[in-house]
């Protein structure tokens, strides 16, 4: 499976609008670079959601507070401890679904209840690089060790 990375996001600080950048770096065991949101350790270092949600709703890319949109890739099927690569240098693993927050009635009355169980996946960065829109955003297969 498949898809492609159509926006770039980051988080400067709290309540201010999502950044797009291109190219985004991703730290190991951080998040993106310049995003308030990267902590060491951390299960939340990296929000995706999928640009046909997006558009189902009504909503521009970075709106929801999504790092990376994606399209073509079914990410809210994909079970915890997936792995997907960005690019040809990022693996992130999926820890989680993100459930929406308060924050989304602020965006538009009623958006809380409409994204839920659609606001995208939660990852931990693996490993970091380099990702631009339009590279490649693929499930990569569990390794023999189980890593």
């Amino acid at each position: 499976m498949a898809g492609s990375i159509t926006s770039l996001q980051i988080c400067p600080g709290h309540g201010i609008p999502m950044r797009s950048v291109d190219p985004a770096r991703f730290i190991a065991d951080l998040g993106l670079e310049g995003c308030r949101h990267a902590r060491a350790g951390s299960r939340r270092q990296v929000l995706l959601l999928e640009e046909e949600t997006l558009e189902a709703l009504g909503l521009a890319p970075g709106v929801v507070k999504e790092n990376v949109t994606t399209r073509g890739i079914d990410l809210a099927g994909l079970p915890v401890d997936t792995r997907l690569r960005l690019g040809s240098e990022v693996e992130l693993w999926i820890t989680g679904p993100c459930r929406p927050c308060d924050l989304m009635d602020e965006i538009r009355d009623g958006l809380q209840e409409e994204i839920r169980g659609r606001r995208g996946v939660l990852a931990w960065v693996k490993h970091g690089g380099r990702v631009r829109v339009g590279d490649v955003v693929e499930v990569v297969p569990a390794s023999r060790t189980g890593e």
